[in-house]
């Protein structure tokens, strides 16, 4: 029964968060980038994003957002989502679903309170620009 279900690891897919110029709010802000590093498209890609956590003591918590694409294809990346300032604080999590072929795959990738910060920038794959990742 459970034990016959077979669960696929998510391999050299992963997120990043980059930090770019945006001319509406006229400062850097953080993108968060869905990054395919394998030999294959990801078709019918779900991403839902949630930040939580405590501030001054007081737990927080954002509504769901949900993005959907139709096809990522291999060695691509795609913005999935801007993070606003106020929520660097919190956790962020994205829950991405998508298959390759027949196969369902989905993981839950989370940046931790406080770590999208520009002291922990690594350069992300594809964009060869400095992000921080999360895989």
């Amino acid at each position: 029964m459970k034990k016959d279900i077979v669960i696929p690891k998510v391999e050299n897919v992963f997120l990043a968060a980059v930090q770019e110029w945006n001319d509406d709010f006229m400062e850097k802000v953080w993108y968060v980038y869905l990054v395919n590093d394998s030999d294959f498209d990801l078709d019918s890609v779900m991403v839902v994003s949630k930040a939580f956590g405590t501030i001054d003591g007081e737990m927080k918590k954002t509504s769901l957002l949900r993005h959907a694409f139709t096809q990522v294809p291999a060695v691509s990346v795609v913005k999935v989502e801007m993070v606003e300032k106020s929520v660097l604080a919190l956790n962020n999590e994205f829950m991405v679903t998508y298959f390759i072929g027949n196969t369902l795959y989905d993981k839950k990738f989370v940046f931790r309170t406080n770590t999208i910060n520009e002291r922990a920038t690594e350069e992300v794959p594809i964009l060869f620009v400095n992000g921080v990742i999360v895989r």
